[in-house]
């Protein structure tokens, strides 16, 4: 079993799967509605406040701790 950590502790570069959306129940939908949904992969592009990611042929930025509520898991699943 793999832990998860939150996604913007990912370094530039890093892909990673979503593990698990955490938060209020709207803000959750949300991400989920941008396309961030358990079992995606992600990609950090830029670290730190914002953080950019790609996901699938899009980037988002997330200012900071709206990635906190992301968790990823990192290592040979992604």
């Amino acid at each position: 079993m793999h832990s998860l950590l939150p996604l913007h502790l990912l370094r530039p570069g890093s892909r990673a799967l979503i593990g698990q959306l955490v938060g209020r129940a709207e803000e959750v939908h949300r991400l989920e509605e941008l396309g961030m949904r358990v079992g995606t992969q992600v990609e950090m592009v830029q670290a730190g406040s914002p953080c950019i990611i790609r996901l699938g042929g899009a980037k988002l930025c997330f200012r900071d701790n709206e990635a906190v509520g992301v968790l990823v898991q990192t290592g040979d699943a992604a």
